[in-house]
Protein backbone atom coordinates (compact mmCIF):
# COMPACT_ATOMS: atom_id res chain seq x y z
CA UNK A 1 0.00 0.00 0.00
CA UNK A 2 2.82 2.41 0.94
CA UNK A 3 4.63 1.66 -2.32
CA UNK A 4 1.46 2.47 -4.26
CA UNK A 5 1.20 5.83 -2.47
CA UNK A 6 4.80 6.67 -3.37
CA UNK A 7 4.08 5.67 -6.95
CA UNK A 8 1.05 7.98 -7.07
CA UNK A 9 3.15 10.77 -5.55
CA UNK A 10 5.31 10.75 -8.70
CA UNK A 11 2.15 11.61 -10.72
CA UNK A 12 2.82 8.75 -13.16
CA UNK A 13 0.07 9.85 -15.56
CA UNK A 14 2.29 12.78 -16.59
CA UNK A 15 5.54 10.83 -17.05
CA UNK A 16 4.58 9.66 -20.53
CA UNK A 17 5.67 13.12 -21.64
CA UNK A 18 9.31 12.28 -20.85
CA UNK A 19 9.13 9.14 -22.98
CA UNK A 20 7.71 11.10 -25.91
CA UNK A 21 10.39 13.80 -25.63
CA UNK A 22 13.28 11.33 -25.66
CA UNK A 23 11.59 9.42 -28.49
CA UNK A 24 11.35 12.59 -30.60
CA UNK A 25 14.97 13.66 -30.03
CA UNK A 26 16.24 10.14 -30.67
CA UNK A 27 14.12 9.79 -33.82
CA UNK A 28 15.75 12.90 -35.27
CA UNK A 29 19.18 11.43 -34.40
CA UNK A 30 18.27 8.19 -36.18
CA UNK A 31 17.12 10.28 -39.16
CA UNK A 32 20.65 11.73 -39.17
CA UNK A 33 22.29 8.29 -38.82
CA UNK A 34 23.01 8.11 -35.08
CA UNK A 35 21.69 5.59 -32.56
CA UNK A 36 23.01 4.07 -29.34
CA UNK A 37 20.40 1.96 -27.54
CA UNK A 38 22.18 2.14 -24.15
CA UNK A 39 22.31 5.93 -24.34
CA UNK A 40 18.64 6.01 -25.33
CA UNK A 41 17.66 4.05 -22.20
CA UNK A 42 19.94 6.12 -19.94
CA UNK A 43 18.57 9.39 -21.34
CA UNK A 44 15.04 8.11 -20.79
CA UNK A 45 15.75 7.12 -17.18
CA UNK A 46 17.50 10.42 -16.51
CA UNK A 47 14.65 12.54 -17.85
CA UNK A 48 12.01 10.50 -16.03
CA UNK A 49 13.92 10.99 -12.77
CA UNK A 50 14.07 14.75 -13.33
CA UNK A 51 10.39 14.79 -14.26
CA UNK A 52 9.51 12.88 -11.07
CA UNK A 53 11.64 15.34 -9.12
CA UNK A 54 9.83 18.42 -10.40
CA UNK A 55 6.44 16.76 -9.78
CA UNK A 56 7.33 15.75 -6.23
CA UNK A 57 9.02 19.03 -5.31
CA UNK A 58 6.02 20.92 -6.73
CA UNK A 59 3.75 18.85 -4.48
CA UNK A 60 5.93 19.60 -1.46
CA UNK A 61 6.29 23.35 -2.03
CA UNK A 62 2.62 23.85 -2.96
CA UNK A 63 1.60 21.99 0.20
CA UNK A 64 3.94 24.06 2.38
CA UNK A 65 2.65 27.30 0.85
CA UNK A 66 -0.96 26.25 1.39
CA UNK A 67 -1.93 26.35 -2.28
CA UNK A 68 -2.72 22.64 -2.53
CA UNK A 69 -4.98 22.93 0.52
CA UNK A 70 -7.29 25.21 -1.47
CA UNK A 71 -7.07 24.02 -5.08
CA UNK A 72 -9.89 22.12 -6.72
CA UNK A 73 -8.26 18.81 -7.57
CA UNK A 74 -8.84 17.64 -11.14
CA UNK A 75 -7.17 14.87 -13.18
CA UNK A 76 -4.93 17.56 -14.68
CA UNK A 77 -4.29 20.07 -11.90
CA UNK A 78 -4.28 20.61 -8.16
CA UNK A 79 -1.38 18.32 -7.28
CA UNK A 80 -1.41 14.64 -6.36
CA UNK A 81 -3.46 15.18 -3.19
CA UNK A 82 -1.11 12.89 -1.24
CA UNK A 83 0.18 15.50 1.21
CA UNK A 84 -3.17 17.23 1.94
CA UNK A 85 -4.57 13.78 2.74
CA UNK A 86 -1.58 13.16 5.07
CA UNK A 87 -0.66 9.91 3.34
CA UNK A 88 3.05 10.76 3.39
CA UNK A 89 5.24 13.00 5.53
CA UNK A 90 6.14 16.27 3.79
CA UNK A 91 9.86 16.13 4.55
CA UNK A 92 10.05 12.56 3.25
CA UNK A 93 8.48 13.73 0.00
CA UNK A 94 10.99 16.58 -0.18
CA UNK A 95 13.92 14.21 0.29
CA UNK A 96 12.53 11.87 -2.36
CA UNK A 97 12.33 14.77 -4.81
CA UNK A 98 15.94 15.73 -4.09
CA UNK A 99 17.09 12.12 -4.48
CA UNK A 100 15.46 11.85 -7.91
CA UNK A 101 17.07 15.15 -8.89
CA UNK A 102 20.49 13.89 -7.76
CA UNK A 103 20.29 10.63 -9.69
CA UNK A 104 18.98 12.42 -12.76
CA UNK A 105 21.94 14.81 -12.60
CA UNK A 106 24.38 11.92 -12.20
CA UNK A 107 23.14 10.51 -15.50
CA UNK A 108 23.55 13.97 -16.99
CA UNK A 109 27.10 14.12 -15.66
CA UNK A 110 27.84 10.74 -17.26
CA UNK A 111 26.74 12.06 -20.64
CA UNK A 112 28.75 15.26 -20.21
CA UNK A 113 31.88 13.19 -19.58
CA UNK A 114 31.27 10.46 -22.15
CA UNK A 115 29.57 12.35 -25.00
CA UNK A 116 30.54 15.99 -24.74
CA UNK A 117 30.99 18.99 -22.46
CA UNK A 118 28.61 21.03 -24.65
CA UNK A 119 25.74 19.18 -22.96
CA UNK A 120 26.50 20.99 -19.68
CA UNK A 121 24.26 24.05 -20.31
CA UNK A 122 21.23 21.82 -20.94
CA UNK A 123 21.87 19.82 -17.77
CA UNK A 124 22.34 22.98 -15.69
CA UNK A 125 19.23 24.71 -17.04
CA UNK A 126 17.30 21.46 -16.47
CA UNK A 127 18.43 21.25 -12.86
CA UNK A 128 17.60 24.90 -12.19
CA UNK A 129 14.18 24.47 -13.83
CA UNK A 130 13.42 21.43 -11.67
CA UNK A 131 14.34 22.86 -8.28
CA UNK A 132 13.27 26.48 -8.65
CA UNK A 133 10.15 26.00 -10.78
CA UNK A 134 7.64 26.13 -7.91
CA UNK A 135 9.50 28.42 -5.51
CA UNK A 136 10.57 31.08 -8.00
CA UNK A 137 9.61 30.75 -11.67
CA UNK A 138 5.93 29.96 -11.07
CA UNK A 139 5.72 33.01 -8.79
CA UNK A 140 7.22 35.51 -11.23
CA UNK A 141 5.46 34.77 -14.51
CA UNK A 142 8.21 32.46 -15.74
CA UNK A 143 6.74 29.06 -14.90
CA UNK A 144 5.40 28.35 -18.38
CA UNK A 145 8.67 29.44 -20.00
CA UNK A 146 10.82 27.15 -17.88
CA UNK A 147 8.35 24.27 -18.20
CA UNK A 148 8.58 24.63 -21.98
CA UNK A 149 12.35 24.62 -21.77
CA UNK A 150 12.96 22.03 -19.05
CA UNK A 151 10.31 19.51 -20.12
CA UNK A 152 9.99 20.49 -23.76
CA UNK A 153 12.70 21.91 -25.98
CA UNK A 154 15.83 21.02 -24.02
CA UNK A 155 15.07 17.29 -23.58
CA UNK A 156 14.52 16.95 -27.34
CA UNK A 157 17.79 18.72 -28.12
CA UNK A 158 19.55 16.81 -25.33
CA UNK A 159 18.28 13.43 -26.52
CA UNK A 160 19.64 14.26 -29.96
CA UNK A 161 22.98 15.37 -28.51
CA UNK A 162 23.60 12.20 -26.47
CA UNK A 163 23.20 10.18 -29.67
CA UNK A 164 25.24 12.37 -32.02
CA UNK A 165 27.64 14.32 -29.80
CA UNK A 166 26.64 17.61 -31.43
CA UNK A 167 23.79 20.05 -31.97
CA UNK A 168 21.79 20.15 -35.16
CA UNK A 169 19.52 22.74 -36.78
CA UNK A 170 16.73 20.22 -37.45
CA UNK A 171 16.76 19.09 -33.80
CA UNK A 172 16.60 22.69 -32.58
CA UNK A 173 13.77 23.62 -34.96
CA UNK A 174 11.92 20.40 -34.04
CA UNK A 175 12.17 21.32 -30.36
CA UNK A 176 10.08 24.48 -30.84
CA UNK A 177 6.74 22.60 -31.05
CA UNK A 178 7.76 20.71 -27.91
CA UNK A 179 8.49 24.00 -26.18
CA UNK A 180 5.08 25.45 -27.10
CA UNK A 181 3.17 22.23 -26.38
CA UNK A 182 4.60 21.82 -22.87
CA UNK A 183 4.26 25.57 -22.24
CA UNK A 184 0.58 25.20 -23.18
CA UNK A 185 0.19 22.03 -21.10
CA UNK A 186 1.05 23.95 -17.95
CA UNK A 187 -0.69 27.11 -19.20
CA UNK A 188 -4.10 25.49 -19.68
CA UNK A 189 -3.78 23.41 -16.49
CA UNK A 190 -3.44 26.65 -14.52
CA UNK A 191 -7.03 27.75 -15.24
CA UNK A 192 -8.72 25.58 -12.54
CA UNK A 193 -6.15 26.73 -9.94
CA UNK A 194 -6.65 30.44 -10.69
CA UNK A 195 -8.24 31.46 -7.38
CA UNK A 196 -5.89 29.46 -5.12
CA UNK A 197 -2.80 30.58 -7.03
CA UNK A 198 -3.87 34.24 -6.99
CA UNK A 199 -4.66 34.17 -3.27
CA UNK A 200 -1.17 32.91 -2.46
CA UNK A 201 0.65 35.45 -4.61
CA UNK A 202 1.51 33.28 -7.59
CA UNK A 203 2.12 35.15 -10.85
CA UNK A 204 1.47 32.82 -13.75
CA UNK A 205 0.29 33.86 -17.21
CA UNK A 206 -3.37 33.15 -16.48
CA UNK A 207 -3.28 35.51 -13.50
CA UNK A 208 -1.22 38.15 -15.32
CA UNK A 209 -3.39 38.17 -18.45
CA UNK A 210 -6.75 37.19 -16.99
CA UNK A 211 -8.62 34.10 -18.10
CA UNK A 212 -10.17 35.50 -21.28
CA UNK A 213 -6.93 36.85 -22.75
CA UNK A 214 -5.05 33.76 -21.56
CA UNK A 215 -7.47 31.49 -23.44
CA UNK A 216 -6.86 33.50 -26.61
CA UNK A 217 -3.08 33.29 -26.20
CA UNK A 218 -3.35 29.54 -25.66
CA UNK A 219 -5.32 29.26 -28.91
CA UNK A 220 -2.83 31.32 -30.93
CA UNK A 221 0.14 29.33 -29.64
CA UNK A 222 -1.59 26.03 -30.39
CA UNK A 223 -2.29 26.99 -34.00
CA UNK A 224 1.29 28.27 -34.34
CA UNK A 225 2.60 24.74 -33.68
CA UNK A 226 1.00 23.35 -36.83
CA UNK A 227 2.00 26.35 -38.95
CA UNK A 228 5.59 25.90 -37.75
CA UNK A 229 5.69 22.25 -38.84
CA UNK A 230 4.09 23.00 -42.22
CA UNK A 231 6.58 25.84 -42.77
CA UNK A 232 9.64 23.62 -42.37
CA UNK A 233 8.14 20.84 -44.47
CA UNK A 234 7.50 23.45 -47.17
CA UNK A 235 11.07 24.71 -46.96
CA UNK A 236 12.30 21.13 -47.24
CA UNK A 237 14.07 20.84 -43.89
CA UNK A 238 11.48 18.41 -42.47
CA UNK A 239 10.51 15.28 -44.43
CA UNK A 240 6.95 15.13 -45.77
CA UNK A 241 6.18 12.27 -43.37
CA UNK A 242 6.35 14.67 -40.39
CA UNK A 243 3.01 16.05 -41.59
CA UNK A 244 1.62 13.05 -39.68
CA UNK A 245 1.75 15.36 -36.66
CA UNK A 246 -1.11 17.37 -38.18
CA UNK A 247 -3.45 14.46 -37.41
CA UNK A 248 -3.95 15.97 -33.94
CA UNK A 249 -5.26 19.25 -35.37
CA UNK A 250 -8.97 18.32 -34.93
CA UNK A 251 -8.33 17.50 -31.26
CA UNK A 252 -6.45 20.78 -30.88
CA UNK A 253 -9.40 22.67 -32.34
CA UNK A 254 -11.68 20.95 -29.86
CA UNK A 255 -9.41 22.11 -27.01
CA UNK A 256 -9.29 25.64 -28.42
CA UNK A 257 -13.06 25.94 -28.83
CA UNK A 258 -13.70 24.62 -25.34
CA UNK A 259 -11.09 26.92 -23.78
CA UNK A 260 -12.47 30.01 -25.55
CA UNK A 261 -16.03 29.24 -24.47
CA UNK A 262 -15.45 27.91 -20.95
CA UNK A 263 -12.36 29.69 -19.62
CA UNK A 264 -14.25 31.00 -16.58
CA UNK A 265 -15.27 27.72 -14.92
CA UNK A 266 -14.66 23.96 -14.65
CA UNK A 267 -16.44 23.35 -17.94
CA UNK A 268 -12.93 23.92 -19.32
CA UNK A 269 -11.86 20.44 -18.15
CA UNK A 270 -12.59 18.72 -21.52
CA UNK A 271 -10.15 21.21 -23.07
CA UNK A 272 -7.48 20.13 -20.59
CA UNK A 273 -8.04 16.48 -21.51
CA UNK A 274 -7.92 17.18 -25.24
CA UNK A 275 -4.80 19.29 -24.75
CA UNK A 276 -2.96 16.40 -23.06
CA UNK A 277 -3.66 14.23 -26.11
CA UNK A 278 -2.41 17.00 -28.41
CA UNK A 279 0.79 17.46 -26.39
CA UNK A 280 1.69 13.78 -26.39
CA UNK A 281 0.41 12.67 -29.79
CA UNK A 282 1.72 15.62 -31.81
CA UNK A 283 5.28 15.03 -30.62
CA UNK A 284 5.00 11.25 -30.97
CA UNK A 285 3.71 11.60 -34.54
CA UNK A 286 6.44 14.11 -35.37
CA UNK A 287 9.06 11.63 -34.17
CA UNK A 288 7.34 8.82 -36.05
CA UNK A 289 7.46 10.96 -39.18
CA UNK A 290 11.24 11.24 -38.91
CA UNK A 291 11.55 7.47 -38.34
CA UNK A 292 9.34 6.58 -41.30
CA UNK A 293 11.34 8.88 -43.54
CA UNK A 294 14.55 7.21 -42.36
CA UNK A 295 13.36 3.77 -43.41
CA UNK A 296 11.87 5.00 -46.70
CA UNK A 297 15.18 6.50 -47.82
Amino acid sequence: MKLKIWFLETRPQFLLLSIVLVFLGTSIAIFDGFFNFTYFILALIGLILLHISVNVLNDYFDFKSGIDLETIKTPFSGGSGILPEKLLKPYSVYKFGLLCLLFGLLIGAFFIISVGFLLLPIVLIGAISVYFYTTHFANYGLGELFAGLGLGALPVIGAYFVQSGNYNLIAIISSIPSFILVHNLLFLNEFPDFEADKKHGRKNLVIILGKEKASKLYSILTIAIYLWIVLWVGIGLFPMTTLLSLLTLPIAMKAINCALKNYSDLKILPALGANVIVVLATQALLGLGFLISTFLN
